[in-house]
């Protein structure tokens, strides 16, 4: 049994990975009018962490814009080759997600493409090296892999203690890169987990800004698996919003409908759309 607020998605391993992106996106709209806000206020994540081009590709076609990555190394072994041939995507049309803007596409769009379609698809997306599609590192970062962090990734939701808030400053300012950046929020208080504890996090926050100079630009959290997940989102919001965060990363294949609801702004879905991990 799944706790109160998450998804029961059980994901048949044989549907590919169009589909599961067009299903992710249809409950997004719909969590979106439930909640009465505006689908362009959230915007999709595609966890693509240990899923090779193949998979990624055609997703790609289907229109996602934005990327998530747990590893800093696997993002760059990955993604430079698929940045140089669809790095200069043309923007999303108004009202599409994974350029940060959502909709309920129509019941033809949930067909899967065939592999022709696919290829149709893809080819004129194929251009010069020009970042349109976003990556965000999801994951926990070392601080000796900011500097990759940094030159690669548009956006790092895992800061999370001092070391890592000097290696991303020094990275920041070397590089005049300023990926947008999440601080982690343990709401679980989970040993085995990253992130500031609720009780320190205002202390913190207020040093990633006066001591590193970082600009916050919102939080992170991962509720425990087994607990309900809606009053960790309600607790990271609220952090949120004392301390004039607007941005929330909050919820994941089986609850980011929950999170929508209580606010997220970005959810990172993975299984619900490329399937299980092995």
């Amino acid at each position: 049994m799944f706790p109160p607020g998450r998804n029961d998605y059980s994901f048949d391993m044989t549907s590919d990975a169009i589909t599961g992106f067009e299903n992710v996106r249809a409950d997004i709209a719909r969590a979106c009018r439930d909640a009465a806000r505006d689908p362009a206020s959230v915007t999709l994540i595609a966890v693509s962490k240990t899923f090779g081009a193949e998979r990624i590709e055609p997703v790609i076609a289907a229109g996602a814009r934005v990327f998530g990555e747990n590893r800093v190394q696997e993002a760059k072994a990955k993604w430079p080759p698929l940045l140089s041939r669809y790095g200069d995507l043309p923007p999303l049309e108004r009202g599409r997600i994974g350029s940060g803007v959502a909709d309920r596409p129509s019941p033809g769009e949930l067909r899967s493409p065939t592999p022709d379609q696919v290829r149709d698809r893809l080819s004129p997306l194929q251009g010069e090296v020009r970042r349109r599609i976003e990556l965000h590192l999801i994951g926990p970062l070392q601080s000796n892999k900011a500097k990759d962090a940094v030159d690669l990734f548009d956006a790092i939701h895992s800061v999370d203690r001092p070391s890592l808030c000097e290696a991303l400053a020094k990275e920041i300012a070397r590089q005049g890169r300023s990926p947008l950046l999440f601080v982690e929020i343990n709401t679980g208080a989970e040993a085995q987990k990253a992130g500031m504890l609720p009780r320190d996090a205002d202390d913190f926050l207020k040093r990633c800004r006066e001591t590193y100079g970082l600009v916050i630009s919102g939080l992170m959290c991962i509720p425990p698996l087994q607990e309900a997940p809606g009053p960790h989102f309600a607790l990271t919001a609220k952090i949120a919003k004392r301390n004039g965060l607007k941005l929330l990363s909050m919820g994941m294949s089986a609850d980011f409908t929950t999170a929508i609801e209580l606010g997220a702004t970005h959810v990172r879905v993975g299984s619900a759309i490329f399937g299980e991990r092995h």
